[in-house]
């Protein structure tokens, strides 16, 4: 996918409320940044928004915290924000390979990974973020029942995820291979702006849950 350019973003993203340009500060009490003890839940590569400020939303009682490396998308995420004053939203541009830099032992309960980079090369799978050199750094961050939910559309990636699982030690809760045409596991379901194009293209949605 080509991304362009947005002019000013980097600029627009460091003045914004909701943008966290020092996350390391917060590692370990980000019940402080959100002043209260709610539950803290991640999307990691999200986008532009859609799904983290629906489900920010529809949840007030729980606090989301939107990763994504790209200026020029996650400028787009905050302008989404503008007019829903939302208090239990923040966002980072980052990488994620830094995520135990940014949130302490245990500190999140729950991660989502929605149609994240496939990086198709072999030599680059570690970069994937359902490898189990991801999975072991959600192991540091998240609480001992936390999960981590991620969607694709890409048979292959879905694929490296499931074996990925046990590789890492940990154990699927749910494997998904077309969520929309599964009537339990589709309740709740919110779209991601990929979801919604890919799923018009008649391509099944696979979703997996897992926890250690």
């Amino acid at each position: 996918m080509r991304l362009r350019n947005v002019p000013g973003a980097r600029e627009n993203i460091a003045k914004h409320e909701l943008a966290i340009n020092e996350p390391e500060k917060n590692k370990g009490k980000w019940n402080e940044e959100f002043g209260n003890d709610n539950p803290i839940q991640l999307e990691i590569g999200m986008g532009k928004g859609l799904f983290l400020t629906t489900l920010a939303q529809e949840n007030p009682n729980i606090n989301y915290v939107g990763i994504e490396k790209y200026s020029s998308v996650l400028v787009r995420a905050l302008e989404k924000c503008e007019d829903l004053e939302l208090d239990n939203i923040r966002f980072i541009r980052m990488e994620a390979e830094y995520i135990e830099d940014v949130f302490g032992e245990g500190e999140v309960d729950k991660i989502y990974l929605n149609f994240s980079d496939p990086w198709p090369k072999d030599r680059h799978a570690k970069r994937r973020l359902t490898s189990k050199q991801f999975l072991g750094r959600y192991d540091h961050i998240l609480k001992k029942d936390g999960v981590v939910e991620f969607k694709t559309d890409n048979d292959d990636l879905f694929e490296f995820t499931v074996e990925q699982i046990p590789e890492a030690g940990w154990v699927p809760v749910a494997v998904i291979f077309d969520l929309h045409s599964d009537e339990e596991h589709v309740k709740g379901n919110v779209m991601t702006e990929y979801e919604t194009k890919f799923s018009k293209l008649g391509h099944p949605i696979h979703k997996v849950v897992m926890k250690r």
